[in-house]
């Protein structure tokens, strides 16, 4: 199911929804104001007559002329009879009121259509799915001529090489979190991006070939081990399978760091540090 094709069932029933309002607003009887008689008031009224015909002109004026006063006859008066309430039309705070809640039923619509092609978004690809990373030979052929560093931006990960003389204490380490330890079996391991203490996005130093973050400090070795700063583990770390040689990077989910002091590689410093010294805080 396409983000296309769930996006325009919410906004169809969207204006469905909307239609019912409007139309249930709009009915209206046939009174053609509000005050109106009601049809069987005006049709009791053509049927009433009056009893005694009103006299003529001629009897007026002869009435005038002589001292007897000419009294007319007193017409029958149809009883008042309430309106409907229904035939008086929608008020205008009810008016208001429908008009309010189809304008609310019409945002509430096209937020939820908003929010499920924001979350469709990872069953397609992009962060937070399963991301093609290429063929591991390539992948690691790339992170050795990019002096051990390989930045992959739509998985929001480093992707930095194991070695494999380290893969007993790594197991140790890692074996309970299964897709991360077969990634470094395979020779690589997949770094969240983020500083395990702010969230900063930690970037590369390549004279120290350490991790270092620029925002407090926090420094980790290549495979994202710490060795200095305020953050409070290692570097996150997302699982990785290789399948008929090809390396998938699952961003769906991110395993924590390991915890302070760990170091299974055994890597120090290579060179000048990009950020103060190891183990100091800015």
């Amino acid at each position: 199911m396409s983000t296309g094709f769930v996006i325009a069932i919410v906004v169809i029933a969207a204006i469905v929804f909307g239609a019912i309002v409007i139309l249930t607003t709009a009915r209206t009887s046939e009174v053609r104001g509000v005050g109106a008689l009601s049809r069987e008031t005006r049709s009791r009224d053509k049927k009433t007559t009056i009893a005694d015909s009103a006299p003529t002109g001629r009897e007026v004026e002869q009435a005038t002329r002589s001292t007897a006063v000419v009294k007319a006859a007193p017409a029958e008066v149809a009883p008042w009879v309430a309106p409907d309430e229904e035939a008086l039309g929608v008020s205008r705070r009810k008016f208001f009121n429908r008009a309010a809640f189809t304008l609310m039923a019409a945002s509430i619509g096209a937020f939820g259509a908003s929010a499920v092609g924001f979350l469709w978004k990872g069953a397609e690809g992009g962060f937070g799915s399963k991301i093609t990373a290429g063929k591991i030979d390539d992948v690691i052929q790339l992170i050795r001529s990019n002096k051990g560093f390989l930045y992959l931006s739509e998985a929001r990960a480093w992707v930095t090489e194991y070695p494999k003389d380290s893969l007993g204490k790594g197991q140790a380490v890692y074996g309970a979190q299964g897709a991360v330890f077969s990634g470094m079996q395979a020779g690589v391991v997949a770094l969240y991006q983020k500083c395990p203490h702010l969230g900063c996005r930690v970037p590369e130093c390549s004279s120290s070939q350490w991790f270092e973050c620029p925002c407090h400090g926090s420094q980790y070795n290549q495979v994202g081990e710490k060795k200095g700063g305020p953050a409070p583990r290692g570097m996150d770390r997302f699982g990785v399978s290789i399948t008929n040689g090809v390396l998938t990077i699952d961003t769906g989910a991110v395993f924590a760091g390991p915890s302070i002091g760990t170091n299974t590689t055994g890597q120090e410093a290579e060179g000048p540090h990009c950020i103060g010294a190891a183990g100091g805080k800015h």
